[in-house]
């Protein structure tokens, strides 16, 4: 198992160097607008170093909304991160599973995952595996219960989707750390990627604000045990000043 960080866009390979991570994530684009990615500066380094490269969708896509203005710009943004992500050797995409609105059925919100997929699927499918990542908060979203996310699953599972498991948005979300591996798997029957986070806020709180190991209210060895058990590739999308200390913690106590 390899382990890094979320990074500046900018200077992925000089911030992997200063943390010591094997694996960088970081966005393309202002990850809370809907401009279309610009070639990376530096994707020929990139593309020839040792790392692996994972890029993070906006933040404001939201694939499985019922309204047109964001679904359908949300569908377009996805096809053109991904593509771009191939362009820096990226190997996938995390996008939200985001949500429907309240008073919408969920069910609609999975159907609109479903067709993303199935017409992308008829043009050749996306350049880099798009990997579902589950979400702290939200009434109607699609992978926050782990209920709903085994109906997602079943909708979209076939089309090669992946799973990015994030260890503080299933805190926020009830969902105990103590097999939680096991229990996706059941569902997903993979982990691509793990966003290995603690969290600044209680046990279902909702909430998702991430913290640095050493001082997040998630029992670190809780932590330990879904690196260990996940089988994928693990960064810290912790602030900035503790990634260093928090990729270390990991590497001493997973015998990295």
């Amino acid at each position: 198992m390899r382990i890094g960080a979320h990074v500046r866009d900018d200077d992925p390979l000089g911030a992997a160097a200063a943390r010591g991570a094997e694996v960088v994530q970081f966005f393309l684009a202002d990850p809370q607008g809907w401009k279309a990615p610009q070639p990376h500066p530096r994707a020929d380094a990139l593309l020839a170093s040792d790392l692996d490269v994972f890029v993070h969708a906006p933040y404001v896509a939201n694939v499985a909304s019922l309204n047109n203005r964001i679904r359908i710009p949300s569908r377009k943004l996805v096809l053109q991160h991904a593509t771009a992500a191939a362009g820096v050797g990226a190997k996938g995409l995390v996008v939200h599973g985001g949500h429907v609105a309240k008073g919408d059925d969920p069910a609609d919100g999975i159907a609109n995952w479903r067709k993303m997929f199935e017409r992308q699927a008829a043009d050749g499918g996306f350049a880099v595996p798009v990997l579902i990542e589950n979400t702290a908060g939200g009434d109607n979203a699609m992978a926050r219960s782990f209920d709903v996310l085994a109906r997602l699953w079943d909708a979209v599972g076939g089309f090669g989707a992946g799973f990015c498991l994030d260890t503080c948005h299933a805190f926020a979300a009830g969902e105990d750390l103590v097999g939680v591996v096991d229990r996706v798997k059941a569902i997903t029957g993979r982990i691509d990627l793990v966003h290995l986070n603690s969290s600044r806020d209680p046990f279902g709180s909702a909430r998702d604000r991430h913290a640095n190991i050493a001082t997040g209210t998630v029992d670190p060895g809780q932590l330990v045990a879904v690196a260990a058990a996940a089988g994928a590739p693990v960064l810290v999308e912790t602030p900035d000043e503790g990634q260093a200390e928090d990729i270390a913690f990991l590497r001493e106590h997973l015998g990295r």
